[in-house]
């Protein structure tokens, strides 16, 4: 009987998203963690790796090594991997725009270990190389729509030939949700970014027509699950019914094997509060139930983010309760003795068949405005998600949203876990990124020169012609080419892209009703603006630097643009200089910096300091982001005017707070407190 217990289903693979500082670091951390029972590898790599710039570059500055590892060549991957068997390794690397790449210096290291071609299809492992949900979301994208689809299919028709057990894509819904997505949204855009892919792949002729099941076989999903567990485990189910049928009906494939449905997870980690952060362990908890009590919608493998991520860097004692909570669940639960425990279910079943129908409906909009690339390019996905995001940010600050320790419940205790929060985050040594630098510039003055320009040249003659990249970025990654060189080859090339921002596509999302306090801010922002001289006052959103979580910094654009500002938001990537000469261009009242990666501490005081240097310096400067209290109080101290951080939930009071700051700067009377 379906209800008694049998013998235990496999656990899942478990992994921790991890790498920090540099290769061997990381690769101690790797090790580590591997002997507390981790059963797969999950590389994070640093911004530059992740958008092709070499430490060294200017637009790399205070971002080495801080949300991952940085690995600029062959030398780095060596060092990243070093005595651990990549034969017997099953390893998720979260990269995109640089896939290729990195794929090509980890097979070059397998290779080294002792893997021959024959041997190559032992390895087993997952590239994310997503890069519709870069142009969208995460914002690591460098090359236009047209050449990076080129690239991710050129390594799906490699992988498929040359290294059977890789999954050359794993389509990630999972920044589609932390950007605002709703669940319907979350399922269709993936899956119309599946289907846009597919097409590419079997349109490029690259695979032969009997071969059309093990492409699909080997594309696998990468999601988000979020706290809301029963909706989003129906979620998962509602994900591997239409996977069913666009693989039976569009491709014709028609072994059921080839047309499962494999997904990863990662659970929520932008939903982590800063405030009561002890409370992140039960969400995480919650979260991992939706990816795993449904044994039909079951994750192959599941990664959680450590209780602290609010904060900054986990720890690796973090890191490890995160992966004790997963080895508690598979090993002292009986969940895996049971099939499916939700099956017959007439609640579930209602609620899948309506997420089927409404992300159907939404695919079909898609399709019609000629498939997700298009969809992209004219603004229109990434507007849905910025307006999606708004108004569930609307809903958490009219309390009609509920979060604990956050906008109900907010009274505490004092929490010993962040006692002392300079030993509750880690750290990443300020002078790393120079160690980094210097050993590139080794790398580079001891390779032979010539085999590398060399490799350069026939990568930039492969990308001009029609030709798979695969065999040229390999000769690159054996010749000593670096993760700059190799992407400004393709940049000669392809060129680079800049996605739209999706905010003046975004409608209003919180209407300006007499006496809410979106209004109480209107006329502050008016009479300001009048006692000024007249004129709409002007705040200028800056994305410095490499990190392109952009949702907050697109939020702030909404409500201050509903709030009667005239914003300019040019979206992510950009210098200090680039953003102090829109700034003075401009004359803009205050600037906002936005930035998550950790890398404040070098990019704020260098915009300070260009103001200044530009005769601009009484412009206030606000700063958002995971800013740990001491670096606040560091950047207060260096002159600016405020900062905001994940416990700052309420938008229209920050907006609030950018008046007053534009007040105080002009001497201006203070007006009424906004409450």
């Amino acid at each position: 009987m379906s209800g008694t217990p049998r013998a235990k289903d496999r656990p899942w693979l478990m992994r921790t998203y991890a790498g920090h500082s540099t290769a061997e670091a990381s690769n101690e951390l790797y090790r580590r963690n591997l002997a507390k029972g981790q059963t797969g590898l999950s590389v994070a790599f640093d911004l530059p790796t992740q958008t092709g710039y070499d430490p060294d570059h200017i637009l790399a500055r205070g971002e080495v090594g801080r949300v991952g590892v940085p690995v600029s060549h062959l030398g780095d991957m060596r060092r990243l991997f070093q005595e651990i068997p990549l034969e017997r390794m099953n390893t998720s690397m979260t990269i995109n725009a640089t896939a290729m790449w990195l794929l090509a210096l980890y097979q070059v290291v397998a290779e080294e270990q002792g893997l021959d071609q024959s041997a190559l299809g032992k390895l087993q492992g997952t590239t994310q190389n997503d890069i519709v949900k870069e142009y969208l979301s995460r914002g690591t994208h460098v090359f236009p729509p047209v050449p990076s689809l080129r690239l991710t299919t050129d390594m799906i028709a490699y992988t498929v030939n040359h290294i059977p057990k890789w999954n050359p894509i794993n389509i990630c819904s999972y920044h589609l949700q932390e950007a605002g997505a709703t669940p319907v949204q979350e399922i269709a855009f993936a899956m119309s970014t599946a289907v846009a892919v597919l097409d590419a792949v079997f349109a490029s002729g690259q695979i032969p027509e009997d071969r059309k099941g093990d492409v699909v076989a080997r594309i696998s999903f990468f999601v988000n699950a979020g706290v809301r567990f029963v909706e989003e485990m129906c979620k998962m189910r509602a994900f591997g019914r239409i996977w069913d049928r666009i693989t039976r009906e569009r491709y014709g494939i028609e072994n059921p094997k080839h047309r499962r449905f494999r997904y990863g997870v990662q659970v929520n980690s932008l939903g982590l509060t800063e405030a009561q952060p002890e409370n992140n362990i039960q969400r995480i908890v919650l979260e991992m139930l939706a990816v795993t009590l449904s044994k039909d919608a079951r994750a192959r493998a599941v990664q959680l983010p450590a209780w602290n991520e609010a904060l900054g860097l986990p720890r690796p004692w973090d890191q490890q309760w995160s992966l004790r909570i997963q080895q508690v669940l598979a090993l002292e639960s009986d969940l895996l003795e049971y099939d499916d425990i939700f099956e017959g279910s007439h609640v579930i079943e209602a609620k899948v068949a309506t997420l089927v129908e409404e992300a159907e409906a939404e695919m079909e909009r898609i399709e019609n405005m000629g498939g997700a690339m298009a969809a992209v390019e004219t603004g229109y996905l990434k507007a849905r998600l910025v307006a999606s995001h708004a108004e569930r940010r609307a809903r958490i600050e009219a309390g009609e949203e509920k979060i604990v320790g956050v906008n109900c419940y907010e009274s505490t205790e004092p929490n010993p876990l962040t006692a002392d929060l300079d030993t509750a985050i880690m750290t990443v040594d300020p002078e790393n990124e120079a160690r980094v630098i210097s050993a590139l510039h080794t790398w580079r003055e001891q390779r032979d020169e010539g085999p590398a320009q060399e490799a350069l040249g026939a990568l930039r003659k492969a990308a001009a012609g029609t030709e798979n990249l695969m065999p040229a970025t390999l000769a690159c990654a054996r010749a000593g080419v670096t993760t700059g060189e190799w992407s400004w080859a393709l940049r000669d090339v392809f060129g680079e892209y800049r996605a739209p921002t999706g905010v003046g596509g975004a409608p209003l999302a919180v209407a300006p009703e007499a006496g809410s306090p979106l209004s109480t801010v209107r006329e502050k922002v008016e009479k300001t603006a009048a006692e000024l001289g007249g004129g709409r006052l002007r705040l200028l959103v800056g994305k410095p630097g490499l990190d392109g979580h952009s949702n907050g910094a697109e939020q702030i654009a909404v409500r201050a643009r509903d709030a009667g500002f005239e914003v300019v938001y040019q979206g992510i990537r950009l210098t200090p200089e680039q953003i102090v000469s829109a700034a003075v261009a401009e004359d803009v009242h205050c600037v906002g910096l936005s930035i998550l990666s950790g890398s404040h501490a070098e990019l704020v005081p260098d915009v300070l300091d260009r103001l200044r240097d530009a005769g601009a310096q009484e412009i206030p400067v606000i700063v958002g982001g995971i800013i740990p209290a001491g670096d606040a109080a560091t950047l207060r101290a260096a002159g600016v005017a405020a900062v905001f951080t994940p416990k700052d939930f309420g938008i229209t009071e920050i907006i609030g707070r950018i008046v007053d700051e534009i007040r105080a700067a002009n001497t201006l009377p203070p007006l009424e407190v906004l409450v």
